[in-house]
C-alpha cells in the first residue's frame, strides 16, 4: 500500500514519520501542489492508495492580515489539485488536516461541535485561510456525496511542538518560547507579547495529532470530527505555563502591546466526537509539550 503525504516536511509530517516511516513524503521541492500538472504528474507516478495531506500556506496573524490574497489562492488550489488527482488515480482514502479557523467568528455557545461550522464566517484576521480550509471540508463532502468515496477530514486546534517553525511567521507558542530563551540569553527580565492577553486558545502537541491520523487508517475510521484538548486557557495563562515549564528562565513580567490585534476572542472546541471514535485518546498537557519543544529547540540551537 502506498501512502503519500504532503507537507511531509512539515511539524505534522515530521511526527507522523516516527510512527508511519514507511510513507512517502513530500515537500515544496518535490511538487508545487498549485500547479495540477505537477500534481499529476506526481500521483500518476507514485500511484497512491492512501493520501494525507497535509500541506498548507500557513503564518501568523499580520501574515494573514497582510496578505489574504496569497492565503486564500494558494490554499485553495493545492486542496482542488490533490482532490482532483487523488480521485482520478482512484485513490482509496484521504485524510486531509483542516483547522479550527474554519469555524465561525462568534456562535451562540462553546466549546462548538462540527454542526456549528457553517454558522456564520470565519474571523477576519484570518477570513481568506479560515474560508480556504472552510472550502476543503465542503469540497470533501461533495466529493463523498457524488462519487462514493472514502475521503475524510480531521479539525485540529491550534498546534505547537518541537519541528515548528521558530522564526518569522510561526505559530504563537513557538514564537512564545524563542522569546523566553532570547530574553534569557540578553538576560531580560520581561517578554513583550501582541494584544490583551485575554483571548482564549487550545494548544495541542502535533504529536497528539499524528497519531490520530494513524489511528484513523488502522481503525478505518472515516468520520469528520475536531482534534484538540481540554485546555482551554488565556494567552497569559498560557506564556505563564511557558515560563513555568521552561524553569530556568527569570521572566518576571509579561507585556501586552494593546496597539497590536488579539484575534479571534475564542474558538475552542468539542472533542466528545473524537472520544467516540478514539476512547482512549488523552491529549499532551500543555506543560509537558511545552518542555519537551523547549529542550529540542535549545539542544538544536547549540548543535
Amino acid at each position: 500500500m502506498c501512502i503519500l503525504v504532503t507537507g511531509g516536511s512539515g511539524m505534522v509530517g515530521k511526527f507522523l514519520k516516527k510512527i508511519m516511516p514507511d510513507a512517502i513524503y513530500l515537500s515544496s521541492k518535490d511538487c508545487d501542489l498549485t500547479d495540477f500538472y505537477q500534481v499529476d504528474k506526481l500521483w500518476k507516478e507514485y500511484n497512491p492508495s492512501v493520501v494525507i495531506h497535509l500541506a498548507a500556506r500557513v503564518g501568523g496573524i499580520i501574515d494573514n492580515i497582510n496578505y489574504p490574497a496569497d492565503y486564500l489562492e494558494q490554499n485553495v488550489l493545492m486542496n482542488i489539485n490533490v482532490l482532483k488527482a487523488s480521485k482520478k488515480y482512484n485513490v482509496d482514502r484521504l485524510i486531509a488536516i483542516l483547522s479550527t479557523c474554519i469555524y465561525p467568528d462568534l456562535v451562540e455557545s462553546y466549546p462548538m461541535d462540527e454542526t456549528d461550522l457553517h454558522l456564520g464566517p470565519p474571523t477576519p484576521t484570518n477570513f481568506s485561510y479560515g474560508y480556504a480550509k472552510r472550502l476543503m471540508a465542503v469540497h470533501i463532502d461533495s466529493y463523498n456525496k457524488q462519487y462514493g468515496t472514502k475521503y475524510q477530514y480531521l479539525i485540529p486546534c491550534n498546534l505547537y511542538g518541537e519541528y515548528d517553525k521558530f522564526g518569522q511567521n510561526s505559530h504563537f507558542v513557538a514564537a512564545l518560547i524563542k522569546k523566553i530563551i532570547d530574553a534569557k540569553n540578553k538576560n531580560e527580565k520581561s517578554i513583550t507579547l501582541f494584544g490583551t492577553g485575554r483571548p482564549l486558545r487550545q494548544f495541542m502537541y502535533a504529536e497528539d495529532l499524528a497519531k490520530v491520523i494513524k489511528i484513523c487508517l488502522d481503525r478505518n475510521i472515516y468520520e469528520n470530527f475536531n482534534v484538540a484538548t481540554n485546555e482551554n486557557l488565556t494567552i497569559k495563562e498560557i506564556a505563564e505555563i511557558a515560563i513555568s515549564s521552561i524553569g530556568e528562565n527569570k521572566i518576571e513580567d509579561i507585556v501586552f502591546d494593546v496597539t497590536k490585534p488579539d484575534g479571534q476572542f475564542r474558538k475552542d472546541v468539542s472533542i466528545s466526537k473524537l472520544k467516540q471514535f478514539i476512547p482512549e485518546f488523552i491529549p499532551t498537557p500543555l506543560k509537558d509539550g511545552i518542555n519537551k519543544t523547549f529542550k529540542y529547540l535549545m539542544k538544536n540551537e547549540k548543535n
